[in-house]
């Protein structure tokens, strides 16, 4: 068996670490908070409703939150155009054949379960790069939904800029179906998201789980070499 040399390359900036944790809070705070609002719980209580507000504390999680989602997506969007090349947009939109061709190539190995066939990226491979673009769409349509939906609640001056929203999608009902059904993309991608995390990190042996804590991979030197050509 032949011994492979690995060259230790830090991938993911700090900026990147700290959005994608931020970003994964901020997701379970908001689809929680989110599915209470829509299916609240009844609680039976002798006290006064106005003295418990469980409710209202729930509202104003989901609202917090949606802040910080909000935010923590804008800053991600300009991110893309200073960051490293591995945080880089062209990362996440096909353009080559060769970024279709990775893309097959991790499916077979994603889906078809193919052994011995690794991926030559050093950062995102090519299909979680496009996925990830998807969730990037996402994550804007639920930023324009939530607006919208907020904007008839409240005088300040962000929520008021997406007045026009509900317009769009023809009544409020619309839009909160809309937002409800994008929070369910969210938690199908979470569970799929983690096994292949685990999954790519046990057949490539690269430090996948550790590299979004330090940053850091183990990348092959002819890989790395090949890239950097």
């Amino acid at each position: 068996m032949k011994n492979k040399v690995l060259r230790r390359v830090y991938v993911w900036e700090r900026p990147v670490r700290f959005f994608h944790w931020l970003n994964a809070l901020a997701i379970v705070v908001l689809c929680i908070t989110g599915y209470l609002i829509g299916s609240p719980i009844a609680i039976q209580s002798t006290a006064e409703a106005s003295f418990s507000y469980w409710f209202g504390t729930v509202r104003f999680l989901h609202f917090l939150a949606a802040y910080i989602f909000f935010y923590n997506f804008i800053f991600r969007i300009y991110w893309g155009f200073v960051g490293n090349k591995y945080a880089n947009w062209k990362n996440f939109i096909p353009t080559t054949k060769t970024y279709f061709k990775e893309m097959w190539d991790v499916i077979r190995i994603d889906i078809l379960l193919k052994r011995n066939r690794e991926h030559l990226s050093v950062g995102h491979n090519a299909l979680a790069g496009f996925i990830y673009f998807m969730t990037f769409i996402a994550f804007a349509i639920q930023c324009l939904t939530g607006g919208g939906l907020y904007a008839s609640m409240s005088d300040a001056w962000l929520p008021a800029l997406f007045a026009w929203v509900p317009g769009v999608f023809g009544n409020d009902q619309t839009l909160r179906m809309v937002h409800h059904i994008t929070m369910w993309f969210f938690i199908v991608f979470a569970i799929i998201h983690i096994y292949l995390v685990f999954y790519h990190d046990f057949v490539e042996g690269r430090g996948e789980m550790s590299s979004m804590g330090g940053g850091w991979k183990f990348i092959e030197e002819e890989v790395f070499e090949k890239q950097n050509s």
